[in-house]
């Protein structure tokens, strides 16, 4: 990873701007009450503190443009939610956030490569996000994020889906004492709602009134998925008294079901 370099997307890192400690209460102090400016003057002012922390990764295959804007939605979240009564200095709060979005998006990005062009419209997306939460106390539509960094909502979607973190259905999401509620256990099934319940009891009364042959063949046949001649060979029939029993035993069961 190139973290050396003297451009990063377009950012001249040896033209960073350093901001005193002065400097910086102030704009923490304007940035609070919701002054925009203020808000963007501390994060250009704290991107050495984001290159610091990228070069820690530079035994990485990274491109180093993409970890920067990683490492940038960091230094966001840390500035949005530093807490300046806690007397702690703003670079001992911002590092781990910073590391911790690096190692996510490292770790994210080793199973599935999302294109240059994807991540950067998802970066914009994610930032205008921040922006309009931070501004407006409420979260954007999707609509709204797109008008804002100029692109089509299907591409944005696209976008934040293509970086969006696989999680696992087995994943945890609430927990007391020893019981915890799983994500699967939130995931509706489609597949097994009431009428489809329903519509499976009936079929399988109806398959108890075929003939031990006529119920084999149509287990055979349409529930593991083998060919008439496949069904024949199992039962030493041939295929054509396969086909004439199975039609047999459709029309029995469909004349049940419509009773």
């Amino acid at each position: 990873m190139a973290s050396g370099k003297v451009e990063i997307c377009g950012v001249n890192t040896s033209k960073l701007p350093l901001l005193t400690n002065e400097e910086k209460e102030e704009l923490f102090e304007k940035t609070e009450k919701g002054d925009v400016n203020a808000r963007q003057k501390l994060i250009e002012g704290n991107l050495r503190l984001v290159l610091s922390v990228i070069r820690r990764f530079s035994s990485t295959t990274e491109n180093a443009d993409d970890l920067f804007q990683v490492g940038c939605i960091g230094l966001m979240k840390a500035i949005d939610n530093f807490d300046r009564s806690l007397n702690v200095k703003f670079s001992t709060y911002a590092v781990p956030m910073i590391i911790g979005e690096c190692r996510r998006y490292l770790r994210d990005n080793n199973s599935i490569r999302v294109s240059r062009s994807l991540r950067d419209i998802a970066y914009k997306a994610i930032y205008a996000k921040e922006k309009i939460l931070k501004d407006e106390d409420r979260e954007p539509s999707i609509d709204e994020i797109a008008k804002d960094i100029g692109m089509e909502k299907e591409m944005v979607v696209m976008a934040l889906d293509a970086i969006a973190t696989p999680v696992s259905l087995y994943d945890p999401i609430y927990q007391e004492g020893g019981d915890a509620l799983y994500l699967m256990d939130q995931v509706k099934d489609k597949k097994n709602k009431e009428e489809n319940w329903v519509e499976d009891i009936s079929l399988k009364e109806a398959m108890k009134r075929l003939s031990d042959r006529e119920y084999n063949i149509i287990k055979l046949r349409f529930f593991e998925g083998k060919t008439q001649t496949e069904v024949a060979d199992e039962i030493a029939i041939s295929q054509a008294q396969v086909s004439r029993l199975e039609k047999n035993a459709l029309k029995n069961m469909k004349a049940y079901l419509d009773i």
